[in-house]
């Protein structure tokens, strides 16, 4: 099955979602994604990958990935050339699954589970719908998208957000509270005020629900370690289930010290590329589970060699899910296939929202649990709408 062509798509409203379609001579279209500087990563796609690509084997999925990350610029990095590495391998997998009539996460070695327990981001319906993503200034609130507005909702009701999330069986949510004093103070420390208001969502949900929800926090490496440190010490009467990214991710060492300064896990990183960075932070204690994003890490090929490298620490493995629609089916596949999976991220102003609008099946969510996707390949595809839009852009490298 050799590749023909390589196609992206990506439109002016969804700015930060890149599609890619590997066309085969068999007939067979492999659907990809990744997110973030969409146009950059397009050029990366057709002016440096496709000409490597096109006449190549498509079933050849570990060689092909081989050679998009060992580029001289490629330096296992959530950078363009991973995130163009990332979309080219998950559609590459998808393609593989079509022609063998199975679903991804079979493709992958299997079920490891019937069900999985997910946690909510608190996202709302507008939340990094614009081009650039920035902690604060893309919050978009927008009451009127719908029922789950549920970033202004944690910010201001959040008790309110926490009784609905357990009335539809989901008994985890994650908030990042934090980010405004962050951006605020540049991450270098934060005021007694700040602090208090903060924290005011962990006191309306423990107050209105007890400890019937675990509470993830999102930390977005905002802050330096005393002011991370700081602030863990302060959630921590709380009991939330993780600290997340609490600094940024390019010294193992300061994050093994926020780590061993706190019995609450840390979770790292959707920032890292390559499973080298991650095998550094596990052999340094830095991390207690292991998130990946797959549209930025390398793919499927690179995700589940990270979810493994995380089993030999005994660590579990948890992707990460604030993205697109085809990122989010191709990481239930990653999660159902490999047996250390803690938790699948979802996001309910999403998957009930704008995801409908661009793509043909969303993974069935019940009950606070997701379930594996049964069709061929990813089990989806971009709805025929897309192609009509007057906003799509369409570009192809070909033979």
């Amino acid at each position: 099955m050799k590749i023909t062509a390589i196609e992206t798509l990506r439109t002016r409203e969804f700015a930060n979602v890149l599609w890619v379609r590997v066309h085969t001579d068999a007939g067979i279209i492999g659907l990809g994604e990744t997110f973030y500087g969409a146009g950059a990563v397009e050029a990366h796609i057709h002016d440096t990958l496709a000409g490597r690509l096109v006449g190549r084997d498509a079933l050849a999925i570990e060689a092909i990935h081989k050679d998009m990350v060992s580029l001289p610029m490629a330096q296992s990095s959530t950078g363009v050339e991973y995130r163009a590495a990332s979309a080219i391998d998950i559609a590459l997998w998808d393609g593989f699954g079509k022609l063998c009539g199975l679903p991804v996460h079979q493709m992958l070695g299997g079920l490891c589970r019937d069900s999985l327990r997910i946690y909510n981001t608190c996202a709302g319906y507008g939340y990094v719908r614009t081009n650039n993503i920035r902690p604060v200034s893309t919050w978009n609130f927008d009451e009127a998208a719908g029922p789950y507005e549920d970033l202004a909702g944690f910010m201001t009701r959040a008790d309110a957000v926490a009784e609905s999330l357990l009335e539809s069986g989901i008994t985890a949510m994650k908030i990042w509270p934090f980010d405004p004093p962050a951006l605020e103070n540049q991450g270098l420390y934060i005021t007694a005020e700040q602090m208090k208001k903060a924290l005011e969502p962990f006191e309306k949900i423990r107050r209105a629900v007890g400890d019937r929800i675990d509470i993830m926090v999102e930390l977005h490496s905002l802050w330096n370690l005393p002011a991370a440190k700081s602030i863990a010490k302060a959630i921590e009467p709380y009991a939330p289930f993780w600290f997340e990214d609490p600094i940024r991710m390019n010294s193992p060492q300061a994050l093994a010290e926020f780590a061993r300064s706190t019995d609450v896990w840390t979770c790292a990183s959707e920032t890292l590329g390559s499973r080298w960075p991650y095998k550094d932070i596990l052999e340094r204690d830095a991390t207690h589970v292991v998130m990946v994003d797959l549209c930025w890490t390398g793919g499927l090929t690179e995700g589940r060699k990270i979810a493994s490298l995380a089993e030999t620490y005994h660590r579990p493995f948890a992707p990460h899910d604030c993205i697109g629609p085809v990122g989010f089916a191709a990481a239930i596949h990653a999660s159902f296939s490999q047996p250390n999976t803690l938790i699948q991220e979802s996001v309910r102003a999403f998957y009930t929202g704008w995801y409908k609008e661009l793509v043909t099946e969303i993974p069935h969510i019940a009950n606070g649990r997701v379930y594996p996707m049964e069709g061929p390949g990813l089990g989806l595809e971009l709805r025929p709408a897309v192609f009509e839009r007057s906003d799509l852009i369409v570009r192809r490298t070909e033979a």
